[in-house]
């Protein structure tokens, strides 16, 4: 599964029912028998983009569960890790627990905090990297900038750029596997004047380690999940911070709040808890289970008219109420008449409090421009700043960075241009042998990501696996169940918070929606569903004229020299493990 040097010149195989004939046993239609065992799977190359924890995982499952696979993961930054590579921002953590986030096949008893900083967070992927040797599949610096599928061949063409070098490097793969994630492609806000700013503009996702905020008068815009991060982090060093609040925002406890320090507060593991989890493994599983099981109890809240939404947004309104003060003129800027969860909740712990410092001031109006010296608010003022940060998110529209081409020359940037839609956010219509991780509609809106990109990697890897065992050139889902899939998540978004009336990325930045980048049910929901494909949706195509070419010469693989020709008898049951109720 080595990438080879020389592999990115090369031609793909020819994967049909016409190699290596029998003799005497040919068709008036040509057809002949290959001679071949049922079983024997044929080579494969996969081309997977990104090395976050998508990729990483990727790479490590197909490696441990299948052969004759050449696996190249294209990662555009100098290290693996993604996101956790890519944000340094001053307090940049994680608001999931640090025992759920991470992978369920490679636990970490020795985490340091409840909710951990980016640094440990990216110390752990990298870990993970080297101790299962993932290196070997990943070309670092290497940004793919085109991909586009060959009907012909039944490839993916990859272009792609070595950062290091400049070379432009052409390659490809049977399958295409997207794994840049959603939240990567940040940018700046619109806003008239921003580069005629003097002082230091910075962005939350590209942060320059070298800035000193120390005594500074300090601009921050935003307060999402990075911005009540930044904002605590900056406010006891800074002489004066002004921070923009556009809309409001439910800023809740931290998830898993029963097993979190007082009020939801982060903590540090001492060392006797951490040899606990070391030491014993059955005790450690059932921390991370209680852990993950409180997580998943959160849909409930989604729930728009549930006594647990109602619940939630009693709980949120008076810690808020009780952290800036019952009197507080902020509150009315700051707590939203949607629901909680319309937005993602965003665990704050200290952010409230920050607000209230005699160093920091609040401002509701809206910017008109950006001067050089300055922030000038729709009242006229100018607000005098040394540096403005902005913590003002993504691109979310799902499209990537580069074009992506599909059938007869269809991009999908134009297929989502209005409304980004997915086979259970796997795959999409007219863009055959390419699967994504958290594509539109995954269930994102609670809990940790790990489980959810596990799953994805699992159905995933068994349809590679069908197609590299039954002779598939070509599978693809066929539109008409993603237009049925669509219609039940529109018929199912009004029940939930997701649906009131606020701005988010759930709804592509708008107000009123649709709901495009979550799963109309649970997590767990989400996981059942993955579990027995539904093969009639996709579309096949194989190599051969003939769809029973696989069954080759009439020898499976596994009467294959050495092999037990009666497996059947050991495990009577084997088969119906899958039927679960």
């Amino acid at each position: 599964m080595q990438p080879q040097e020389n592999e990115t010149d090369g031609q793909p195989p020819v994967l049909n029912g016409h190699a290596k004939p029998t003799d005497s046993n040919g068709t008036s239609s040509g057809y002949t028998i290959p001679d071949r065992r049922l079983g024997d799977p044929v080579q494969l190359r996969v081309i997977t983009i990104g090395a976050g924890a998508s990729g990483l995982n990727l790479a490590h499952q197909i490696e441990k569960h299948m052969k004759n696979v050449t696996h190249v993961v294209y990662e555009k930054n100098p290290e693996v890790g993604g996101t956790w590579y890519e944000n340094t921002y001053p307090g940049c953590a994680c608001d999931i627990p640090s025992h759920s986030y991470q992978f369920t096949w490679e636990p970490y008893p020795g985490w340091n905090h409840f909710y951990s900083p980016a640094p440990e967070i990216l110390d752990y992927f990298r870990s993970v990297a080297h101790k299962y040797e993932l290196y070997r599949f990943i070309k670092l610096s290497h940004k793919v900038i085109e991909a586009k599928w060959n009907e012909e061949k039944g490839i993916w063409n990859i272009t792609v750029e070595d950062l290091t070098t400049g070379n432009i490097i052409h390659d490809w793969g049977h399958f295409m596997i997207s794994g840049s994630g959603i939240l990567n492609n940040w940018k700046w806000p619109d806003i008239p004047g921003l580069t005629t700013f003097k002082g230091q503009l910075l962005h939350s996702a590209a942060w320059d380690p070298s800035v000193d905020w120390r005594g500074k008068n300090v601009a921050v815009l935003g307060c999402g999940s990075s911005g009540v991060q930044i904002v605590p982090t900056l406010q006891p060093d800074v002489a004066r911070l002004v921070t923009f609040i556009r809309s409001p925002t439910w800023i809740t406890a931290g998830f898993a709040q029963s097993k979190a320090g007082p009020n939801g507060s982060n903590f540090d593991f001492s060392d006797a808890q951490k040899e606990k989890f070391r030491t014993d493994p059955s005790a450690y599983l059932h921390y991370r289970k209680e852990v993950e099981s409180e997580l998943n109890s959160r849909f409930k809240f989604i729930i728009k008219d549930s006594p647990e939404q109602a619940e939630a947004l009693a709980f949120s309104a008076n810690e808020m109420k009780t952290k800036l003060g019952a009197d507080s003129p902020l509150l009315k800027h700051l707590i939203p008449s949607f629901s909680v969860g319309c937005r993602r909740p965003t665990p704050g712990n200290g952010y409230l409090e920050a607000l209230t410092k005699d160093n920091v001031r609040v401002v509701t109006d809206s910017i008109a421009e950006i001067v050089p010296e300055g922030i000038k608010t729709t009242t006229g003022e100018v607000l005098k700043v040394d540096i403005f940060v902005c913590a003002t998110g993504f691109d979310i529209s799902f499209c990537p960075r580069y074009p992506v081409i599909g059938k007869n020359g269809v991009s999908l940037a134009d297929e989502w241009k209005e409304h980004p839609a997915a086979y259970l956010s796997l795959a999409v219509p007219k863009f055959p042998n390419h699967f994504m991780f958290l594509g539109p509609n995954a269930p994102i809106g609670h809990g940790s990501v790990l489980p959810i990109i596990e799953h994805s990697a699992k159905y995933i890897i068994r349809m590679l696996h069908k197609c590299q065992m039954q002779g598939i050139k070509s599978v693809e889902p066929k539109m008409e169940a993603v237009k049925d899939f669509d219609e039940h998540i529109q018929a199912f978004m009004p029940r939930t918070a997701w649906s009131t009336k606020c701005r988010s990325w759930f709804k592509n930045g708008k107000i009123d929606g649709p709901v495009v980048a979550l799963h109309p049910g649970s997590r767990v929901h989400w996981f059942q569903m993955l579990e027995e494909p539904r093969y009639e949706d996709f579309n096949w195509e194989t190599f051969s004229t003939n769809r029973f070419a696989y069954l080759g010469n009439g020898f499976s693989m596994k009467e294959a020299p050495g092999r037990d020709t009666t497996y059947y008898f050991d495990n009577p049951d084997q088969g119906y493990e899958a039927i679960t109720y």
